[in-house]
């Protein structure tokens, strides 16, 4: 897989879009290679969390605090409701995978182009809801954390280490 490489220089809005990246293209390195039902496997338990879990849970942080907040266009959630809010992460099988993949890659397409429209980092996204620099180091900080998650869960699948 071609991976984006850890930013080096560049001004701050370079450097949050390179973080962005970075960490995306670390996620799907740790799903490379997986079947879809090794990407379901909850591998570390007690824990429930799985691959498609964490593609899964990423994908409603990409809509909520990136294209929704950048756009103001408010289209809910990917797979949480009111009656199931961990529906992103739990109750999953391998017949998921494929359609969660492509809404992963749509809503990361999605964000990105909205993101392209910003010139300033500083400023306020369309819901008004804090800057788009607040919105960048969110999503960032999800990726970042969950990325350990994805780390321990590959490992424990198939011995796979690395970023």
């Amino acid at each position: 897989m071609d991976r984006t490489p850890q930013p080096e220089a560049g001004d701050e809005r370079d450097l949050l879009v390179g973080w962005l990246n970075f960490h995306r293209d670390a996620l799907a390195a740790k799903c490379e290679g997986m079947s879809d039902e090794q990407l379901v496997i909850a591998s570390a338990p007690p824990s429930s969390l799985t691959l498609l879990g964490l593609v899964r849970h990423l994908t409603e942080m990409e809509r909520v605090y990136l294209v929704h907040a950048l756009s103001g266009v408010d289209r809910g959630f990917n797979y949480c409701t009111d009656e199931d809010p961990e529906a992103d992460i739990e109750g999953l099988d391998a017949s998921m995978a494929g359609e969660s993949m492509r809404r992963w890659r749509d809503e990361r397409a999605a964000a990105d182009a909205l993101i392209a429209g910003c010139d300033d980092v500083a400023d306020m996204v369309a819901t008004g809801w804090n800057t788009v620099r607040w919105h960048l180091v969110k999503v960032i900080q999800e990726y970042a954390r969950h990325n350990g998650h994805a780390d321990l869960i590959r490992e424990r699948i198939d011995g796979s280490r690395g970023e």
